[in-house]
């Protein structure tokens, strides 16, 4: 499915437990894609300070905060032609969420502090361990947001549903303290 995807340029989201490899299928689904010459920007939306996130997305303006010492791209700017990726994207304020429906909507994103609007072309992918269909019935996730998100949904089964997939996870491991064992001795 997931190369099926890659030749759209379609939203895409991707839901599975933690560990599952959704940042995986993400760069997957890029670099068999369009937009393959483009930059693959990853966004941890869970692992940024609250009052960060927003300047870390949509960039800022010299003056703009205590800080901002000269302009800053934000993600969204930095993928421009390629792909971004917002991983726990159900970690979002609700009103952050608000602005990156406007983006997506919109092809174009505000500068914290700017004063007009700066076109991007991107493909957003993003991804949740959480149960998404149940934030949004509760209210903590926008519904038009997820609508926007879920043009095409891929879920990623745990482990344990894919048993199939451990020999070849064991030699990938393998392979890999070969490496680095070969490299120590050099």
């Amino acid at each position: 499915m997931a190369g099926r995807v890659a030749a759209s340029d379609a939203t895409v989201l991707i839901n599975g437990e933690s560990g599952t490899g959704k940042e995986l299928v993400a760069k997957g689904i890029h670099f068999n894609s369009p937009r393959a010459e483009g930059r693959f920007v990853a966004v941890n939306c869970a692992a940024l300070p609250e009052h960060l996130i927003e300047s870390e997305l949509f960039g800022y303006m010299k003056g703009s905060f205590t800080g901002a010492i000269k302009d800053k791209e934000g993600k969204f700017e930095l993928a421009d032609g390629g792909t971004l990726f917002l991983d726990e994207i159900s970690e979002l304020r609700i009103d952050l969420q608000a602005k990156i429906l406007r983006a997506l909507q919109e092809r174009e994103v505000d500068r914290v502090g700017g004063t007009k609007p700066r076109p991007v072309d991107v493909r957003v992918i993003a991804a949740t361990n959480k149960d998404i269909d149940r934030a949004v019935r509760i209210g903590s996730f926008r519904e038009d947001l997820y609508y926007r998100l879920s043009v095409i949904t891929l879920r990623m089964p745990p482990l344990r549903e894919r048993k199939d997939d451990i020999p070849l996870l064991v030699r990938h491991f393998l392979k890999k303290i070969q490496y680095h064992r070969k490299r120590s001795h050099e």
